[in-house]
């Protein structure tokens, strides 16, 4: 009991002893976690092999490219379809049946075809003139003999009963329907028509049904085709402000090195400025809209558009826009008020890290480099990914209007005709269905797309680790130089890249893995949850709710333990599982520094990224809108103005983090080394302190033994 009543801190084991010879990141290593690496490098082998088995499987013109029944792609290059890049559905009243709901395909003849049908045509009335009967055989099957007469036609279902007037919507004709005063449906001025097949009139609503059932799923590639058409017409100038964010984030670095204290306080003054003007401009547009006609309608009544500049011209739209920056700025003000006291020490720690940085200017350059490797995992797994998902093959299922016990049966287009379906079931056909295959590699197919995620994780993860740990290098090597800038090491950042591959490959891959592993349980949790949302069991949910919480809360942790062991592994060339206990154990033995010093900078560095996606963000706003005058003629005119919009910002908040996640890295190991420095040292001749005057000073500590010898 006596050693824990002289040391109460014990149970986070002892405090840094003084080391005469320990003059920062140790170069005589070995490796560590060597099983780890071997299990790494062979997991990447496997990774490079479902690859190469996904190009070799896969064929992303399903993705592109419409299907006939045939499963033959509408408008493919270099085939007999290259001239019909449409697809025209013999009987679209046939989707509105539930199995689309259920394999994602009209149980109804489809063909591809150069043109939509453009005016109303019966098969029996085509038939009795020329013209009209080289019009319909282009919407007929091929090789039809358009001199047989309807009913033999029909039953072989060679042609389709009736053409209406269509439109072409992403590569499909679909009726050309409108909406009258009244809500009157109609298709070609006409409200009705008449079926010859059936021998009855068809109801032009009916058809709109049909037609949304048919479109269900493409809404949404509707949608994402005008956004794509949105980033060709302004692409050049998305990339122009991305340019800008850069050139702000580097002046603002600069700036933050030569005049830390004076540009924390601007940045501060700042965020509240830039805020309090979205305050002031949703307030105005708030105001402007009043009294406008349907501008008092609810987001609720609303429902949800596709068209995403209809909830602009509502006033409560602009209310809740107002209402979440108040928010904002009530948080930041009040934050700032109860840490006034702190922000000195943050702002000396800052000017430190400036400083660390000026010695050390190519770590700022690092980014670019964790940047490529990161957009060539992001760039292996999604084509991956689409290759794995179109590697599939066509099924064709038996198809057909009447009583049949083959009904969605598994049939092959080639034998269907000479097959004993076509003789119990006259009216069936053998369709294309959908993707899919009973080979052995279709049925581990999910796995591979797990494994391909999984990997995706990991690599993600190991490449974010490698960059923590060679800007760590690097600047624990400035704070332990005790004469700065003469006892830096030459060339910090290439030197702890060497030692961070060379010899803890098998620590990063490590570290990855247990984060790689709650992120793909997090999936699966997110993938449950949306396949229990139409569940009744509350108990379930309940339960699902909670696991999401905490593994939520359990990433949050192992980021910010990974983040300090691999400063640890860094400075001491550990291995992983030691480096954590002792960056963990150094926190707790101080953590009211922690909650102090390095929650106060990263608040003040994330205002800074605030500021700088502010400023760019407002810039592109009034620059895609229009309401610049000196630049309105060269404004893109687009379907969507938020897409380059929010393109911009969000770019702008991947580079302005790029730019200080440096110095968030930095400030993370110059108050590790600063904590080790306190344990290590008391300020004498022989133990002198590390940390620079301004640090001791607001401190109230001194290296009063270098002082007597001066």
């Amino acid at each position: 009991m006596e050693p824990e009543e002289k040391n109460p801190e014990s149970k986070y084991g002892e405090p840094r002893k003084f080391d005469p010879t320990f003059k920062g990141p140790i170069y005589n290593r070995s490796c560590t976690d060597i099983l780890c690496c071997i299990l790494f490098i062979l997991a990447l082998l496997g990774y490079f092999a479902v690859g190469i088995l996904a190009w070799s499987q896969g064929d992303p013109r399903k993705v592109i490219y419409p299907t006939d029944s045939k499963g033959q792609f509408c408008g493919q290059v270099g085939t007999t379809l290259e001239n019909k890049p449409l697809l025209f559905y013999f009987n679209i009243m046939k989707c509105a049946s539930p199995l689309v709901l259920l394999e994602f395909q009209c149980p109804t003849t489809q063909i591809c075809v150069e043109r939509c049908p453009n005016k109303f045509k019966t098969l029996v009335k085509a038939l009795r003139n020329v013209d009209d009967r080289e019009y319909y055989k282009q919407f007929c099957k091929e090789g039809v003999d358009m001199t047989k007469n309807a009913p033999e036609i029909l039953k072989d279902g060679l042609c389709p009963s009736i053409l209406t007037p269509s439109k072409n919507f992403t590569r499909r004709c679909l009726p050309a329907l409108e909406t009258l005063k009244g809500g009157v449906v109609v298709v070609g001025n006409q409200t009705t028509f008449r079926d010859d097949s059936k021998e009855e009139n068809i109801n032009a609503t009916d058809l709109l049904e049909a037609s949304k059932k048919s479109n269900f799923v493409v809404e949404a590639r509707a949608v994402a085709m005008r956004i794509f058409e949105d980033y060709t017409q302004s692409w050049h100038w998305i990339l122009l402000g991305l340019v800008i964010a850069m050139l702000v984030s580097l002046i603002f670095i600069l700036l933050l090195r030569c005049l830390a204290g004076v540009m924390v306080w601007v940045m501060i003054i700042m965020v509240v400025i830039v805020i309090g003007y979205g305050i002031f401009h949703c307030y105005m547009q708030y105001a402007s809209l009043k009294g406008q006609a349907g501008a008092d309608v609810t987001i609720k009544d609303l429902g949800l558009q596709t068209d995403f500049t209809v909830y602009l011209q509502i006033r409560q739209t602009w209310l809740a826009f107002m209402i979440i920056l108040c928010i904002v700025e009530v948080v930041i003000i009040l934050l700032l008020i109860f840490l006034r006291k702190r922000l000195l020490i943050a702002i000396a720690l800052i000017k430190e890290a400036s400083k660390a940085i000026g010695h050390v200017m190519s770590s700022l350059f690092y980014p670019l480099l964790t940047f490529a490797l990161l957009s060539l995992v992001i760039a292996y797994w999604a084509i991956t990914a689409v290759f794995l998902s179109t590697s599939s093959e066509p099924v064709y299922k038996v198809f057909n209007t009447s009583a049949c016990m083959y009904s969605r049966d598994t049939c092959n287009p080639e034998t269907f005709n000479s097959s004993n379906v076509t003789t119990e079931c006259p009216d069936a056909e053998c369709l294309f269905a959908f993707y899919g295959g009973e080979t052995l590699y279709h049925k581990y197919l999910i796995l591979f797309q797990f494994y391909n995620l999984f990997l995706f994780f990991w690599c993600v993860n190991f490449v974010t680790a490698l960059g923590q740990v060679t800007l760590a290098g690097a600047f624990a090597s400035y704070y332990w130089a005790f004469k700065k800038p003469e006892d830096i090491p030459a060339y910090p950042v290439f030197n702890s890249l060497g030692r961070a591959l060379r010899y803890h490959t098998g620590t990063l891959a490590f570290g990855s893995l247990i984060l790689a592993i709650v992120q793909i349980i997090r999936v699966i949790l997110e993938y449950l949850d949306q396949k229990l949302k139409g569940a009744q069991n509350k108990c379930a949910k309940f339960l699902l709710s909670c696991l999401k919480c905490c593994f939520w809360c359990l990433e949050k942790f192992i980021k910010f333990l990974n983040r300090n062991a691999y400063i640890m592994v860094a400075i001491y060339g550990k291995n992983f599982c030691t480096s954590a206990k002792d960056a963990f154990f150094l926190l707790m033995r101080n953590i009211v520094r922690v909650a102090v010093l390095d929650k106060v900078t990263d608040f003040l560095l994330f205002l800074g990224k605030l500021l700088i996606v502010g400023i760019v963000g407002i810039c592109s706003f009034f620059f895609f809108t229009g309401k610049i005058k000196i630049v309105e003629d060269a404004t893109p005119s687009l379907n969507y103005y938020w897409v380059p919009i929010l393109t911009v910002v969000f770019g702008a908040y991947l580079i302005a983090h790029g730019f200080f996640s440096v110095y968030a890295m930095c400030v993370d190991t110059l108050f590790l080394c600063f904590l080790e420095d306190l344990e290590r040292n008391d300020g004498t001749v022989d133990r002198p302190y590390f940390m620079p005057e301004t640090l001791l000073s607001i401190l109230k500590k001194s290296n009063e033994g270098l002082k007597t010898v001066d």
